[in-house]
């Protein structure tokens, strides 16, 4: 598995930002056992996300996200 996401299949890569957004809003450890999914689920439940924007593209520019208003 490698840090750039090539080699690593969806829910390798649903896991690992679930993981990244849990830590970004708790200093508390993940719940064991649940998948992306579900995982994503509990992290969300926390608080309002906020700030943390994680997108990762080397083909995308900032003026070419576009998000809800």
């Amino acid at each position: 598995m490698t840090m750039d996401g090539l080699s690593m299949n969806r829910e390798q890569r649903l896991r690992r930002e679930a993981l990244s957004l849990w830590k970004a809003l708790s200093s508390d450890p993940p719940p064991r056992g649940l998948d992306g999914p579900r995982l994503l689920d509990a992290a969300l439940g926390l608080r309002a996300p906020g700030d943390y924007d994680r997108i990762h593209s080397p083909h995308l520019r900032a003026s070419q996200i576009t998000r809800p208003k």
